[in-house]
């Protein structure tokens, strides 16, 4: 079905200015509706508990004309667009006027099952084309979007029926203060980053203060620095042609340099303060008498505040301009008032506000809404409602994208029964070592193998060679936007490393910055709903450099995004790096993560095993993301028949304990010698002992809170791997437990069957040495888990 996507021109029959009056009559509507929703949520609904719900009026005040532009004129079924958190009840009214969200909706804002605080992809639906609320992440995840979509179309990936689209920020000016907004325009410079907008709500008003004077000359230094066009957007037609006047530049002027903190104050006194202020300053001048003078206080209140974020006309022919001007990323500062058209305009204090009721029902007065009618989708509009509803019909956003709506779908990418799985006899490999001979196996793209590698990218912070990505991008490039030789190669010049650039690579290489590493994992794991591209996103970073990215990663889970982290090299098995580069929490995070399955296999028979499930498990409706934990401690590796079930669900027996058996040691990881070691010598003395392998404290606890969840619903016969893995022991058995990590990740164990516990593990920041040394320091060598043994048989 070829849907005709390409322009977002207006009817011709509809005269601009007949368009103009009905697109006024929808920002009105939009003021009430989203001032509405919030006041319902707090003063209309009943509160179970007392607490404040809360909500953000004036902010979504100061967006409503960039909104009601955006949605109701320019925008095309396929461009995409984060909303500013605070915004999301702008969001809800305007897909309430397009009949897209139900009515009765509106109503259950912040409720629970209802509409959340902040756009969600997964809670509110497919209208939320990006969750936002982790402040800047939402903005900066457009540009990766975008790269995305570049990557999809070059790679011949995309939809034929659906052309690209525009990604589009609508920003509030605070959330220009995060840091990973910068990380992003510098990638996304790199890499020469199209067809992105970003529209900053520039109300210079924050949570707790006044933006200061003159940051907006930063924000536009720093954007065409980095390649973007910007587009200020400062006065709106009303004082621009008042500007034009005999007296006008000495107006402009004094606009333009009255301080952000005094305007504010202005705004929220009103007209009188404002003639005050500027007769204090301008009263000699005749012409500025000549414009001010004849105007009542009110006139002169919504001249002074005419600002070009609120003239929708204004904002409208700007954003046409940048259509016209082709792809070329744009920032537009769009000047605002906090709170405009609310009591509490531009008071400092006016972000968590709230209208009282009293305030609600003098502003129910001024829109003229009935009782009872408040959500009638055109109450109080001057416009018959048939005229309304025939030109919501036809905007152009208003065309669906695809016969399946908004949130695409993308045919399954079969996985192989089996990996390749490399060759090990006789051979001492680490993981990590095992996951780039996997991947680079892949990457010839033989036979069976052929669709799968087509469909994986991969990306990595500045550590693609040292993670083991580099056979892979040798074999499948790296990608980029423009085709760039090899100059190493070209000249003749001895490098392990082919890196040829061009449209066909499926490498990103990112600098070293590890929240774009989990924005652009989250893009590209969003694609197969976005363009109908189903891709196999793989990152790799270093484990402990999880944490600088971790409120990306979780950003990303939390949208549902699907993607292969590989984190590597891991705990202070990575001896000599010293303790910035080693890791101790990790473990921890991977298990207290939503949508994020993780898994740290100690062996390479494992990890074919785990890739295989994690290119599945991606793609299931009810999957998730996968993380593994890797390590380049080099191990003497087994021959043995696993079981991918065991294997998959978090743990299998390398030594099976006998039945009633009083004690087992359970490793995770690369401690396997040193378990295997004190196995050995325990089993000469307890010969029912058993000797575990636990390839995901995550899986195991998460399937045994599940079958603890059932039995408590009534399935009394619901049981969890774990608790099968464990049955073989006695009940008042004893589990020596020990990874290089943090002991938490094992302790619950003894929960499970009520077991005695002895968690070995790293609590402390880690130091450079030698891996024995580290190993007997903290507790993590045979001789400590004897001891630990021992202690725990005599208890």
């Amino acid at each position: 079905m070829d849907i005709p996507l390409t322009t977002a021109a207006p009817p011709a029959a509809l005269a601009a200015d007949r368009r103009l009056a009905l697109l006024r009559q929808l920002e009105r509507r939009l003021l009430w509706l989203s001032s509405w929703i919030i006041h319902t949520a707090n003063h209309v609904r009943p509160s179970s508990d007392g607490l404040k719900v809360g909500g953000h009026q004036a902010s979504c005040a100061s967006v409503i004309s960039i909104m009601a532009a955006l949605y109701f004129e320019i925008l095309r079924p396929q461009d995409r667009v984060a909303v500013k958190p605070h915004a999301g009840p702008v969001l809800h009214a305007i897909n309430y006027l397009l009949g897209r969200l139900p009515r009765e909706r509106l109503t259950t804002l912040r409720q629970f099952g209802g509409l959340q605080s902040y756009p969600s992809r997964v809670k509110d639906g497919p209208e939320v084309d990006y969750s936002t609320g982790s402040v800047g992440l939402g903005v900066a995840l457009t540009s990766f979007a975008a790269l995305m979509e570049d990557y999809v179309r070059l790679h011949g990936l995309g939809r034929a029926d659906i052309p690209p689209g525009r990604q589009i920020a609508v920003a509030g000016d605070a959330e220009l203060d995060e840091g990973n907004i910068y990380e992003a325009l510098l990638e996304g410079w790199k890499h020469d980053v199209r067809n992105v907008w970003w529209i900053i709500d520039y109300n210079r008003q924050s949570l707790d203060s006044v933006m200061p004077d003159r940051l907006f000359g930063r924000y536009e230094g720093l954007f065409r620095d980095m390649g973007w066009n910007v587009v200020t957007l400062k006065y709106g037609r009303k004082l621009e042609a008042a500007f034009a006047r005999d007296g006008g530049e000495a107006l402009r002027r004094w606009i333009d340099d009255c301080p952000n903190s005094l305007y504010s104050a202005l705004t929220f006194q009103g007209g009188a303060a404002w003639r005050q202020a500027a007769l204090a300053d301008l009263g000699r001048s005749r012409g500025v008498r000549a414009l001010i003078d004849p105007l009542a206080d009110d006139e002169l209140g919504e001249l002074m505040t005419n600002l070009g974020g609120h003239d929708i006309e204004t904002v409208i022919e700007a954003l046409r301009a940048a259509e016209a001007d082709g792809d070329q990323p744009t920032c537009f500062i769009a000047y605002t008032i906090k709170g405009m058209g609310l009591p509490f305009a531009g008071h400092k204090d006016n972000h968590a506000g709230l209208m009282t009721k009293e305030q609600m029902q003098a502003f129910r007065s001024l829109m003229r809404i009935r009782e009872g009618h408040e959500l009638d989708a055109f109450e109080g509009l001057d416009v018959p409602e048939e005229e309304l509803r025939g030109f919501l019909e036809n905007v152009p956003f208003a065309r669906p994208l695809a016969p399946e709506g908004r949130r695409l779908s993308a045919p399954i990418i079969a996985v192989p029964a089996a990996l390749p799985m490399p060759r090990t006899a006789g051979r001492r490999m680490s993981t990590q070592s095992g996951f780039g001979d996997i991947l680079a196996e892949i990457g010839r793209g033989q036979g069976a193998f052929k669709e799968l590698a087509e469909r994986i990218v991969t990306t990595s912070p500045d550590v693609t060679v040292s993670t083991n990505l580099g056979p892979w991008v040798n074999r499948r490039g790296v990608f980029d936007r423009h085709t760039r030789n090899d100059v190493f190669r070209d000249a003749k010049l001895a490098s392990a490393q082919r890196w040829g650039m061009s449209p066909s690579g499926q490498h990103i290489e990112l600098g070293i910055a590890e929240q774009n590493l989990f924005l652009l994992l989250a893009a590209a794991g969003l694609e197969h709903t976005l363009t109908g591209a189903r891709l196999l996103p793989i990152g790799t970073v270093y484990d402990p450099f999880v944490n600088r990215g971790l409120d990306a990663l979780i950003y990303a889970c939390y949208q549902d995004a699907r993607f292969l982290l590989v984190s590597t090299p891991s705990g202070i098995t990575l001896a000599p790096e010293g303790g910035q580069h080693q890791s101790v929490n990790t473990p921890l995070i991977g298990m207290s993560a939503d949508r994020l399955a993780a898994y740290e296999p100690a062996h390479v028979d494992e990890v074919p095993i785990l890739l295989r499930h994690a290119f599945e498990h991606m793609q299931k409706p009810d999957g998730s993301s996968v993380w593994l934990r890797l390590s380049t401690r080099a191990l003497a590796q087994p021959e043995r028949a696993l079981d991918p079930a065991s294997v998959i669900g978090g743990a299998h027996w390398v030594a099976a304990p006998a039945e009633g058996g009083r004690i087992a040691i359970a490793y995770q990881g690369p401690v396997v010698p040193e378990a295997e070691a004190a196995f050995a010598e325990l089993r000469a003395e307890e010969p029912g002992a058993g000797l575990l392998a636990v390839t995901s404290p995550d899986r195991l606890h998460a399937g045994w809170l599940a079958a603890t969840r059932a039995r408590r619903a009534g399935d009394r016969a619901a049981r969890s791997h774990v608790e099968r893995i464990l049955a073989p022991l006695a009940p008042d058995a004893a589990l020596v437990t020990v990874l290089d990590g943090h002991p938490a990740a094992h302790a619950w164990l003894g929960a499970v069957r009520g077991q005695r516990v002895v968690p070995l593990g790293v609590d402390r920041f880690g130091q450079s040495g030698d891996i024995p040394d580290l190993y007997r320091e903290y507790g993590l060598d045979a001789d400590a888990i004897l001891d630990a043994c021992a202690q725990a048989l005599l208890e």
